[in-house]
């Protein structure tokens, strides 16, 4: 696996690639990998010739700078990580490299329609932060492919708009939420858990899915059934952003005529904001 630091290093190789007619997959990162993460790098695997890893936390898209200061860096155990699953590339780039003029008069991509809701309404700038790192990867990597998991619903739809809205050559796929044998869906957060929040942090999945049964059996009251899963969270100890219904599209709030849904939720568990989705289809 080689592992580079700058963009002339991940360029000259990506045409080396491309001289080769090698399809080339990019799976971008804020390290700290997981199981999750490296089933992105498979899922990469199966689609490219060569697949290229990017491990940078990008300060742009926290609105907390604690969260940013505590964000775990663990470089040498991820590199390790990545070799195990044969990585062709990982591109370690820092912060004069993303931001070679700064931060403050960095030109910003701002994707409409995601910042009023959801995730986007709760972490104001999040997702500006998202789209223009992600943009920044897209020009440097110039990958065929991008993968991102579904556990980041929101973030993954304000991507493929990004691309489509840009006319940016590169398909990005969805890969399926990477879960723990509790249901819990795997993340970076999970280690801000205690022993006993980690116990309780299956009940996020459990509501997730009665939610979506409760929906399949042909109930409609969404209001209800949103303030129901709410109460259920704070229950069990959890402090809820929020838990809604939406359309799996572009999630805009639902009808009863939509049959294409979404269920999503973000709630608090101690030091951890966990988050999860669910799809539910009643066609």
């Amino acid at each position: 696996m080689q592992r580079v630091e700058t963009v002339n290093a991940l360029r000259a190789q990506v045409k080396a690639w491309r001289d080769q007619n090698k399809i080339i997959a990019f799976v971008p990162t804020m390290g700290n990998l997981h199981q999750g993460h490296l089933s992105l790098v498979q899922k990469a695997q199966e689609l490219a010739d060569k697949v290229i890893v990017s491990i940078f936390v990008n300060p742009l898209q926290f609105d907390d700078q604690a969260d940013l200061s505590a964000y775990p860096r663990t470089m040498d155990a991820d590199i390790k990580q990545l070799m195990s699953v044969a990585t062709d590339l990982v591109f370690t780039p820092n912060i004069d490299v993303m931001y070679p003029q700064g931060m403050e008069a960095h030109s910003t991509v701002v994707v409409p329609g995601m910042d009023d809701k959801l995730c986007g309404k709760n972490r104001p700038g999040h997702f500006d932060g998202v789209a223009t790192v992600v943009s920044k990867f897209f020009n440097m990597v110039q990958a065929d492919i991008a993968i991102f998991g579904e556990k980041d619903y929101q973030q993954l739809l304000l991507i493929k708009k990004l691309v489509l809205d840009l006319n940016l050559p590169i398909e990005v796929i969805g890969s399926e939420t990477f879960r723990d044998e509790s249901g819990l869906a795997m993340s970076s957060r999970n280690q801000y858990l205690t022993d006993s929040e980690r116990k309780k942090a299956s009940v996020l999945y459990q509501t997730l899915m009665e939610l979506k049964n409760q929906l399949e059996q042909g109930e409609q009251d969404f209001k209800r059934l949103q303030q129901q899963a709410v109460e259920k969270l704070k229950l069990a100890g959890f402090s809820p952003d929020y838990v809604e219904i939406r359309r799996a599209g572009n999630l805009d709030l639902v009808n009863t005529e939509d049959t294409d849904l979404r269920i999503l939720v973000a709630a608090y568990l101690g030091k951890a904001r966990l988050i999860d989705n669910i799809a539910c289809n009643l066609a």
